[in-house]
């Protein structure tokens, strides 16, 4: 049984940081494409960042780049996603996912559909 169990959320002041971790179990976590998304209140989950296989690759969302890092280790079967300089507009659940995907080149990173499991989320709240 596949099992995606995110960590790592809470309540954190604007400006500050959290890092967020991803378990997997239950599949060969090496061989699979990895993301972050996240869903704020009233709002659709939208994809936050993506890494491939290796973790050589990664893609992020614009609303985060520059701020939040996604890595993985695989000997670990853990990802992680690295959010500073925290926005209360970064409130949301963060959602891990993973995708059976064969090609990080063919995989559309931002499209939920492309992944096959999911986490149950761990909330993240900035206030200022």
């Amino acid at each position: 049984q596949v099992q995606l169990v995110e960590s790592g959320g809470g309540l954190v002041q604007a400006g500050g940081s959290l890092r967020l971790s991803c378990a997997a179990s239950g599949l060969t976590f090496s061989s699979y494409i990895m993301g972050w998304f996240r869903q704020a209140p009233g709002k659709e989950r939208e994809f936050v960042a993506a890494i491939n296989r290796s973790g050589f690759n990664t893609y992020h969302a614009d609303s985060v780049k520059g701020r939040f890092t996604i890595s993985r280790d695989n000997a670990k079967n853990t990802m992680y996603l690295q959010m500073n300089t925290l926005k209360p507009e970064d409130t949301a659940v963060y959602y891990c996912s993973a995708s059976r995907s064969s090609s990080w080149y063919g995989l559309r990173p931002k499209v939920e559909g492309e992944y096959d499991y999911w986490g149950q989320g761990t909330q993240v709240t900035v206030f200022s």
